[in-house]
């Protein structure tokens, strides 16, 4: 069993950055790949960023987020993290961690990922 806990969630200013960590133990990190969800109220959960676990670092983003977040990993620290630059409103929501045992490919696809984190609140108001 993997556990993926989130920190760094908070309150920002439209237009300022935050950076999300999760700390993941139980299994080899680099075994996973890492991915990041969120979920606004009233709607399902949607993907935001992934990147891969094994061989070289490739990452996909959500079209709603390139360019503005970041996903990346540090192997030795088990931990991957979600930079986010330019925050608007509309990314308000309880952004959740994820591990996928497909280690050799980044995924988007929620029923590939095997655990899950208890979600960090981002709210980005003024």
């Amino acid at each position: 069993q993997m556990r993926l806990v989130e920190s760094g969630g908070g309150l920002v200013q439209p237009g300022g950055s935050l950076r999300l960590s999760c700390a993941a133990s139980g299994r080899p990190f680099d075994s996973y790949s890492m991915g990041w969800f969120r979920q606004i109220v009233g709607k399902d959960r949607e993907f935001v960023a992934a990147i891969r676990g094994s061989g070289d670092t490739t990452t996909a983003y959500a079209d709603s987020v390139k360019g503005r977040f970041a996903i990346s990993r540090d192997n030795a620290e088990s931990r991957v993290y979600l930079q986010m630059n330019s925050l608007k409103p509309e990314d308000t929501a309880v952004y959740y961690c994820a591990a996928s045992e497909y280690s050799g490919m980044v995924t988007m696809l929620q029923n590939q990922y095997n655990y899950w984190g208890q979600g960090t609140q981002v709210t980005v108001s003024s």
